[in-house]
């Protein structure tokens, strides 16, 4: 069974400037050495196509080369997958294409060769799914602008490709175990189009070779998402925590599970999701590594009733789901997106805390705050990016609570009045912090 907890890795689109006059990015950059292995598939693959072909290698997951060695038809011994490109086709013609090596003895011989229709290939995952022994062979295809996305599953059997599924337009896939049943499903989420809204989609492959298929419309007009979480939600279900991308700027998220019944849909209506809608870098992930993971929802700090948006200072809620389906507080903090730390509030600091920005020294300040009154200072951060700074603030009485390269977080505790029941301690500064890995 797989981890439960997928760790967020944010899906990153490279675009090329210049004039590259459509060049894909493998003609920009030196091909890697190929090993002596690579070089023997190279040398037969060569001598079945001819020499007029550009290798093509994959631009993210596991298998970043242009050649991989799997056992792709689960005879026990490994085969080669090979990607690369025609030179000499003509335009119109489909010039990317997949050819399979065979090893006889110890020598390698080309023994299939079969079109993709694209020009780049984005991703590639080699798997067995759901109880079934075949291997899948699935491949994420883009057009040379990369913007318009497909995958299709093969398998590879007596010397032969055969496509599996219609190709599908995806904005993310993956292979995961979606209902904990220990065996992988294939999901993939489709953004929306004139045509048909936002999805989820897994396949399943039974014990005799037949995929089936299971689809859940997602609740926004979504076209791009973040690497989903996996996590638990409420006591007793696992399911996915999508982060997708829903206006210039925004995210928000919607929460599936999948059982032997199908998917189901955490948020009932589309306004149910729309509660969680926050700026684009706050992403769904476990705060506290308790296995459930929380989604971050900003609204305004105290003290900012009367000043225009551009001026107030956000603060973050943390929100987890409850058994009921119900979206419930779990932590109030200050989120710092661009500097990557989280500052989780003392319980006492609930509803009785504004947050400020010292603008002259560059740090974010906690001040106490009742009835439309400021009070005491409570806490300062600071982000000092080199060493001189950093020893200043530690010689001026600053504590470190964490370090990344050259940049050291700091935080300083003024002297409060002792009967001040806001004061936060150095337990409270430290326990509090959080930095976004």
């Amino acid at each position: 069974m797989i981890n439960k907890k997928l760790l967020l890795l944010p899906l990153a689109a490279a675009a090329l400037t210049g004039c590259t006059f459509g060049a894909s990015i493998d003609t920009l950059m030196s091909p890697p050495k190929l090993s002596v292995e690579q070089e023997q598939i190279y040398s037969k693959l060569t001598a079945a196509t001819g020499n007029a072909i550009s290798l093509k290698y994959p631009k993210s997951g596991k298998y970043l080369s242009a050649f991989i060695v799997e056992d792709i038809d689960g005879d026990g011994g490994n085969e080669a997958l090979v990607f690369y490109e025609k030179n000499s086709l003509a335009v119109e013609e489909n010039t990317l294409r997949i050819n399979i090596l065979d090893k006889d003895g110890d020598k390698w011989n080309s023994v299939c060769d079969t079109p993709v229709d694209g020009s780049e290939i984005e991703k590639v995952v080699i798997s067995r799914l759901g109880s079934s022994e075949q291997v899948n062979i699935i491949v994420g295809i883009s057009q040379i602008n990369r913007s318009e996305k497909n995958v299709a599953i093969y398998n590879y059997n007596d010397r032969n490709v055969q496509q599996m599924i219609p190709t599908s337009s995806y904005s993310f896939f993956d292979v995961m175990d979606l209902n904990s049943d220990g065996e992988n499903e294939f999901l993939l989420l489709k953004g929306s189009s004139s045509s048909s809204p936002a999805a989820a989609v897994a396949y399943r492959l039974d014990d005799k070779g037949r995929y089936h298929k299971y689809s859940q419309e997602l609740s926004g007009s979504f076209t791009e998402f973040d690497t989903p979480i996996y996590g638990m939600i409420g006591e007793d279900r696992y399911g996915l925590y999508i982060d997708a991308v829903s206006g210039a700027g925004y995210i928000q998220t919607d929460v599936i599970y999948m059982d032997d019944n199908g998917w189901h849909k955490i948020f009932a209506t589309a306004d149910e999701s729309f509660a969680t809608i926050r700026p684009s870098g706050c992403a769904t992930f476990d705060i506290d590594s308790d296995g459930i993971p929380e989604i971050p929802v900003q609204k305004v700090s105290l003290g900012y009733d009367n000043v225009p948006e551009s001026e107030q200072m956000k603060i973050t809620e943390w929100m987890y789901v409850t058994d009921d389906n119900k979206l419930k507080k779990k932590y109030t903090s200050y989120y710092s997106v661009n500097e990557g730390y989280i500052f989780i509030f003392p319980e006492r600091w609930e509803e009785n805390v504004k947050v400020e920005r010292d603008a002259v020294n560059d740090e974010i300040v906690f001040r106490s705050y009742a009835d439309g009154t400021e009070g005491n200072e409570l806490l300062r951060i600071y982000c000092a990016e080199d060493q001189p700074s950093r020893e200043d603030r530690i010689a001026n009485g600053y504590m470190l609570l964490h370090t990344k390269g050259e940049s050291a977080y700091l935080a300083y505790i003024p002297t409060s009045p002792e009967n001040d029941p806001l004061a936060p301690t150095a337990g409270d500064a430290a326990v509090g912090f959080h930095f976004k890995e």
